[in-house]
């Protein structure tokens, strides 16, 4: 089992997360860049905090660039959030297949998550948090972004699939 890194001033530790995940607003600004497009500008911001992953941001569709994002076939079910559909974000000769997602019918205890979006930071070309660069989570399937104000371990990379 990994161990916790003890947060510093100022930090917050992914281990200090509940589970089930809680939903909580943010006011810190959230922006997305693909292909030379800033796809997302947002401080109306809704974060997933849960135990051993790195906040998910999702965004109000009215402050993401919509008219770039693609529906893609893709789903996926989270016991905590319901089914998830997914979208491609196409700028120009430039795809990015499955990289964000969207709760349309949430479960009621996330029904405040219903249309928003979120993205994965690796795909993307610069994903920000204030005007901090983040790291996305490690492996292909969770969508957090790691800031230097958040602190691990994280789940997601190699033999952490059991944690």
């Amino acid at each position: 089992m990994a161990r916790r890194i003890p947060p510093g001033p100022g930090q917050e530790s992914v281990w200090d997360y509940p589970r089930p995940p809680r939903l909580e607003p943010t006011t810190r600004r959230i922006r997305v860049v693909f292909a030379g497009i800033t796809l997302v500008d947002s401080r109306r911001a809704l974060r997933v905090l849960e135990t051993s992953h790195p906040p998910v941001y999702y965004v109000p569709p009215e402050d993401v660039q919509m008219t770039f994002l693609r529906p893609n076939p893709a789903r996926s079910f989270c016991e905590f959030k319901g089914v998830a559909i997914y979208y491609d974000v196409v700028v120009d000769e430039r795809i990015a297949r499955e990289a964000a997602w969207s709760y349309p019918n949430p479960t009621p205890a996330f029904t405040p998550l219903r249309g928003y979006l979120a993205f994965y930071a690796g795909p993307m070309d610069a994903c920000y948090v204030d005007d901090e660069l983040v790291t996305p989570q490690p492996g292909g399937f969770y969508g957090g972004w790691i800031t230097s104000d958040i602190v691990g371990p994280f789940k997601g990379g190699p033999g952490t699939w059991g944690w």
